[in-house]
């Protein structure tokens, strides 16, 4: 039999970690090789290979039409980002098997991905998967397949005007019990931007005004929406990526968060682009009121791939994040508060007296924040050049004057 001589036959990917899948962008080149590891002379057919990508969906759903019939309905879609196909080794023209002596043998190949492809992705309903598969026919014999899949990764810059726009919002709701109106509870909160990479810290700023006659919890999590669709029908799954929970808020008090740090963790991005899946963010500020339901504020995210650029950097993205921190001016109150982290090394009128910018050992993390930013490249400017040639000299044409006149 063939397949007692052959020893290996595999797909390797260049740029691929062993073990593991090898990662690409859209428009990138695909290159590797199907490697022949044979025992023993073998006469075969043909040498073929296939790359695939594609989006799939699917679920059930229970259904009754009346007290004692039920039956299943069944929800589908698919779609195609890539089909490719390579003969990477033809048999003769006069019909016969090629032979192959013992040994290594290697075939190479090459394709171009589109230019437009989604983020790899399994889902509970769906995923979004890219793969290599190579068929080795001989003749009056079974087809040999081997298989390699590969990760496929869409660029999505935060570095835009539209991901760099501060976030916020504000809601409130009546605590009723037993058709009581036992007070309000609202809450406002706002995010610098609105595009994150995965390892990035959100700091959030946010009120909670406990006007009810009972405690309150506040929480913050990053939500993960998994969005399925088919047949003009839709399946969702919520999951929570990561979660903070603050202080108990008394009753009749106020809780201020000044730039509460919620980490993101490893995270795939969103895929917003897809027709059958869309995986999108948001935080979620939630207050828990004790008897009734708990009050939600939603604000948009999305996870993108190519981060933030470099503080201080005088490209087109970071000047317009400047502009769009222009606007945080207008949400500071007169009487300014300084986060936990700063007033612990300077206090409020030693940052008044100072013109020099504290150093960033100093700081931490407070010096990526975009108040900051806005301050030292506005308030901080060097000092005028000095020179020892008076600008204004005296001129000798003018008399000097008698002060006893």
């Amino acid at each position: 039999m063939i397949f007692d001589r052959l020893k290996r036959f595999s797909i390797v990917l260049e740029g691929a970690e062993r073990d593991g899948p090898a990662a690409f962008s859209p428009g990138q080149a695909v290159s590797g090789r199907v490697v022949l590891e044979l025992a023993a002379a073998v006469r075969l057919g043909a040498l073929r290979l296939r790359a695939m990508g594609a989006a799939r969906v699917h679920w059930t759903e229970s259904r009754s039409a009346g007290s004692s019939t039920a039956y299943t309905q069944s929800y589908s879609d698919q779609v195609e980002f890539l089909s490719h196909r390579d003969t990477l080794m033809a048999p003769p023209d006069n019909g016969e098997a090629t032979v192959l002596q013992a040994g290594r043998h290697e075939f190479p190949f090459t394709f171009q991905l589109p230019d437009t492809l989604a983020t790899s992705f399994e889902g509970k309903h769906g995923s979004v998967r890219y793969w290599v598969k190579a068929k080795l026919h001989r003749p009056w014999s079974t087809v040999k397949k081997a298989k390699k899949e590969f990760t496929v990764i869409e660029p999505i810059d935060i570095n835009t005007p539209a991901l760099l726009a501060p976030q916020a919002g504000a809601k409130e709701k009546l605590a009723r019990a037993w058709y009581c109106n036992r007070g309000q509870v609202s809450v406002t909160a706002k995010i610098d931007r609105k595009g994150y990479t995965p390892g990035e810290v959100i700091p959030i700023f946010a009120e909670i005004d406990n006007c009810t006659s009972r405690a309150v919890v506040p929480k913050a999590a990053i939500i993960q929406t998994q969005t399925f669709i088919a047949r003009g029908t839709k399946k969702q799954k919520k999951s929570v990526v990561t979660s903070i929970t603050g202080d108990p808020i008394p009753a009749g008090k106020r809780e201020v968060w000044h730039g509460r740090a919620l980490k993101i963790p490893p995270v795939g991005p969103s895929i917003l682009q897809c027709r059958i899946i869309q995986v999108e963010y948001s935080l979620k500020v939630c207050v828990d009121i004790p008897g009734t339901s708990k009050l939600l504020l939603e604000l948009p995210l999305v996870i993108g791939t190519i981060p933030l650029h470099p503080f201080g950097s005088r490209t087109s993205s970071v000047s317009s994040q400047y502009s769009v921190n222009l606007d945080w001016l207008s949400t500071i109150p007169e009487q300014l508060e300084a986060p936990p982290e700063y007033s612990a090394v300077v206090s409020s009128p030693e940052a008044e007296q100072s013109l020099a910018p504290p150093c960033r050992s100093e700081l931490g993390d407070i010096l990526e924040g975009p108040f900051f930013a806005y301050i030292q490249e506005f308030r901080f400017r060097p000092p005028p050049l000095y020179s020892e040639v008076d600008p204004n000299p005296t001129s000798d044409s003018i008399r000097p004057r008698c002060m006893t006149c």
